[in-house]
């Protein structure tokens, strides 16, 4: 980084003409780092009480002493976040594909698996499953099986071991992340770390810096940020998770997010099927001879429930 991120405290005020462009790169509750257009990195904070701004995000800014104020959101080409009836939770903006990463241990569940898919294709963006630790022999048959389908329906999946492998895992992703912004999402445990830190040899000493400013001096893993990859790209980095809802995402949305389904839409009875139980549905059909999965299926059902559940007030 160009300069400290530490800073005095910021005055209210600051004029049209002190406006600069920047990219946000990390962000802990109302703390951002944004890095303007020179590599400078700034602690900044947003204008008034509401904060919607995502790691990603295009910023206009101004400085105020040695710290900035968030001006303006620029447009986004996407967002990705998570949401159910009571909050949503900011991902990130601008992005080029999402990398989930799984483990042949400990289980990593199918149904985030599903949901993270969901919301690339509802997004427009290329997913990649990366499923690590395959030197776990006894546990890569299991992994592999459980993740046929989702490269019969055209995912794809790469297979690496960061720890066992860890050049051999480098050729194989770096090729895939240069000049790109990815997003690296998992759960806890299956060696998003590692691969970070593989990736990006300095990693660890730019996670300390950026974490003592965001969490007023302590120290803290939880919260979502960007690393320059050295061949170029952007990979961003957040916390692992145990849930996804896309309660955001409405019936429309998520029927044409199942790859499966797309070519079948127009073959239903009713322009207005929810393919559920309705008569004359060809997504039923197909689940009913085996070309589209139960489990997927089941997916789409529970994801269209919660999209229906009232926002209580």
């Amino acid at each position: 980084m160009k300069r400290s991120l530490k800073g005095k405290a910021a005055p209210a005020e600051t004029t049209a003409q002190e406006r600069r462009h920047g990219r946000v790169t990390a962000a802990h509750g109302r703390h951002y780092v944004v890095e303007a257009d020179d590599g400078e990195t700034v602690l900044c904070f947003p204008r008034g009480k509401k904060s919607e701004i995502a790691v990603g995000d295009e910023v206009a800014w101004a400085r105020t002493g040695d710290q900035g104020v968030i001006e303006e959101i620029l447009p986004r080409r996407n967002l990705l976040y998570r949401s159910d009836q009571f909050k949503s939770k900011l991902f990130a903006a601008n992005i080029d594909q999402l990398v989930i990463m799984l483990g042949t241990e400990p289980y990593f569940s199918e149904d985030l698996l599903g949901r993270a898919l969901v919301a690339s294709e509802a997004n427009a963006l290329r997913p990649l499953i990366v499923l690590n630790k395959t030197d776990v022999a006894e546990a890569l048959p299991s992994a592999r099986a459980r993740l046929a389908p989702y490269r019969a329906l055209g995912y794809d999946v790469l297979e690496l071991s960061v720890r066992a492998d860890p050049e051999g895992a480098k050729a194989l992703l770096l090729p895939r992340l240069a000049h790109q912004a990815s997003l690296l999402l998992g759960q806890s445990g299956m060696g998003k770390s590692s691969l970070v830190n593989l990736l990006v040899p300095d990693a660890d000493a730019a996670t300390r810096e950026i974490s003592t400013v965001l969490n007023s001096g302590k120290h803290t893993t939880t919260f979502t940020r960007i690393f320059h990859l050295p061949e170029g790209g952007l990979l961003i980095d957040s916390p692992g998770f145990q849930e996804f809802g896309l309660h955001h995402l409405k019936e429309g949305a998520l029927e044409r997010a199942f790859p499966e389904f797309r070519a079948r839409l127009t073959g239903c009875r009713f322009y207005n099927c929810h393919h559920l139980k309705e008569p004359g549905c060809a997504i039923l059909a197909a689940v009913s001879d085996g070309s589209i999965s139960q489990q997927r299926h089941m997916l789409y059902a529970q994801l269209v429930h919660e999209s229906e559940q009232q926002i209580p007030y």
